[in-house]
């Protein structure tokens, strides 16, 4: 959690100081609000839409035969991209030929040969 304390110390010591004694600075509050929504678009939008983009990319890259890691537990190799339908087809199991018909946005990672194999074993 982010602890904002020293923020409230900005805004306090912003408006105490306005630079005129009692006289209002002509913005108002205006520059601790700027400082507020800037803060916010570092710290949270832009990285949140970073994520969101790179995932559209691993998600638009699919392909068959990729090994993939769905939801953070469920490892599997794509069968089948349904580009119409929005969905994929994921062999989970090689032995019972079990499959997954899912979104493309549960798919979390692709795996390359040696990091499923360790894994499963």
């Amino acid at each position: 959690m982010l602890n904002f304390s020293w923020l409230t110390s900005l805004v306090v010591f912003a408006q105490e100081n306005d630079g005129g004694g009692n006289v209002l600075s002509p913005l108002g509050p205006l520059p601790p609000i700027l400082i507020i929504i800037a803060l916010f678009y570092f710290i949270l939008w832009k990285p949140e839409r970073k994520k969101r983009r790179e995932h559209e990319e691993l998600v638009s890259n699919l392909k068959k035969n990729d090994r993939v890691l769905v939801m953070n537990c469920i490892y599997g190799t794509v069968m089948n991209v349904h580009s119409e339908n929005g969905d994929l087809t994921v062999k989970v199991d090689e032995n019972s030929n079990t499959k997954l018909r899912i979104t493309p946005g549960a798919v979390t990672q692709v795996l390359s040969g040696p990091e499923i194999s360790e894994n499963t074993a």
